[in-house]
């Protein structure tokens, strides 16, 4: 699991777009757009304004994640993690009868 925060976002504006992309080498890819997570996504992240939680990751997700807001006013903020994926954690024990 993966925690990726947007500090982009802020608490004052009223009814800000927010949306997120995806970076990897010269490829871009919108993934959360219009309040709607885009495939391959949709299944394991969930939203929220303040942070993206991926219930999952692999070194696939391994890249640059951009959050952009827009506010109601035109103003225009944007903050970047690069994540890096080194292995994929093994599954938890099973719970116990």
């Amino acid at each position: 699991a993966a925690d990726i925060p947007c500090s982009a976002y802020q608490r004052g504006w009223r009814n800000p777009r927010i949306e997120w992309k995806f970076q990897k080498g010269s490829s871009l890819i919108l993934f959360y757009y219009g309040a709607e997570l885009t495939e391959p996504y949709r299944s394991r992240v969930q939203f929220s304004p303040t942070s993206i939680h991926f219930s999952s990751v692999t070194r696939a997700d391994t890249g640059r994640y951009i959050c952009e807001v827009v506010g109601d006013s035109g103003q225009i903020a944007k903050s970047e993690v690069n994540l890096i994926v080194q292995g994929v954690a093994p599954p938890p024990p099973p719970l116990p009868p």
